[in-house]
């Protein structure tokens, strides 16, 4: 532990066209820091301390640029978008207009296509440690007009900041010059106990939320359903389990109201490690990794396996540009001259072994 925030840089490989992508370090000086890549805005790596002071990489990664483009199916530790989630049909109507996107999963359109952010070479701008003893990451993007097929030139700026008070912040902003919808998420996948010690899935997980989406075959929704009485009931703290492969939509019970409200919590009892996630978002998905099938290796070696890590992704609802717009399904469409704001701060703590 160094004790002094710090901020850091190094080449982290060739793309195939010749361009160089960078990693990012953000060091708190007080145990947390994070890695980050200009491609894809992926999260190479989280390390924090256990309840013993000992710390881990607590989030899934890969051992180079060359097995992140080898797997970028799996989008791990991507920023997600244009649209994160699924788009049903990979097409919807906006102002009479309908706009065809390109299909990447099935026939639906899955986290902004097969070229989305994930596979982007975004610019990076690292900030100086702030007064408050804060380091953060500028990300910078601008999707072009027919990207995917999403209408309009879009400019997206995405910050990581590291707090001192040990949290993990992610502001997103966007404009645009022409009508279009943007859903944006980080799709980090979590293992409290240590990305290489094997399987998360008895973790302990809470979601503020009475309600989920039931998906059809394909996860684009149906209907919103109560959590009462069923297996997607997380209102009190429960082990996720191998029973259900979640891959499912949440309605968080919170106002849309641009302020954060606590959405979930995440805590291993072996290590003492705790997350608490609050966003401004209405809804979250929750993936438990469950199409994790050994293909992806750590930078250890280990094979990621069914539940390896899990996702917590703060959004707005799959299909919503399909929706109508109503309390259940917030807008999601951006103009000209709005600008598009989001956050979610990730909160850590280390308590006692259980």
């Amino acid at each position: 532990m160094n004790n002094e925030p710090s901020v850091s840089v190094r080449d982290y490989g060739r793309l195939p066209d010749g361009r160089t992508a960078h990693e990012y370090r953000l060091d708190n000086g007080r145990g947390l820091a994070l890695t980050a890549l200009d491609w894809g805005g992926i999260v190479t790596g989280l390390w924090l301390p256990d309840f013993s002071g000992r710390v881990d990489n607590v989030v899934l990664g890969l051992a180079s640029l060359e097995a992140y483009l080898a797997g970028a199916g799996s989008h791990l530790g991507v920023i997600a978008g244009r649209y994160a989630n699924r788009i049903a049909g990979a097409s919807f109507e906006l102002d009479g207009e309908r706009h065809s996107l390109v299909a990447n999963d099935g026939a639906n359109c899955l986290h902004g296509g097969p070229a989305g952010f994930g596979a982007k070479l975004w610019r990076g701008t690292p900030q100086r440690p702030a007064a408050d003893g804060s380091v953060s990451l500028l990300l910078e993007l601008l999707s072009p007009h027919g990207d995917m097929g999403f209408p309009g030139n879009l400019h997206v700026a995405v910050r990581y900041t590291l707090g001192a008070d040990m949290t993990w912040r992610v502001d997103y902003e966007a404009t645009t010059d022409s009508p279009t919808v943007i859903n944006l998420t980080s799709h980090a996948y979590f293992n409290l106990a240590g990305a290489e010690s094997g399987a998360a899935l008895d973790h302990r997980l809470t979601l503020n939320a009475s309600r989920y989406t039931q998906p059809d075959a394909t996860g684009i929704p149906l209907r919103h359903v109560a959590v009462e009485g069923t297996p997607f009931d997380f209102r009190r703290e429960r082990v996720i389990g191998m029973d259900v492969g979640y891959d499912h939509n949440w309605l968080l019970d919170h106002s849309l109201d641009g302020a954060l409200h606590a959405a979930a919590s995440l805590s291993d009892p072996a290590s003492g490690r705790r997350m608490d996630i609050l966003t401004t978002e209405p809804a979250i998905q929750f993936y438990a990794g469950t199409w994790l099938g050994g293909t992806l290796t750590s930078p250890g070696g280990r094979p990621y396996r069914r539940g390896a890590g899990v996702c917590l992704e703060t959004q707005h609802s799959p299909d919503s540009p399909n929706r109508r717009v109503g309390p259940d399904w917030p807008s999601t469409v951006l103009r000209p001259g709005e600008v598009f704001h989001s956050a979610t701060l990730h909160r850590f703590q280390a308590g006692p072994k259980e």
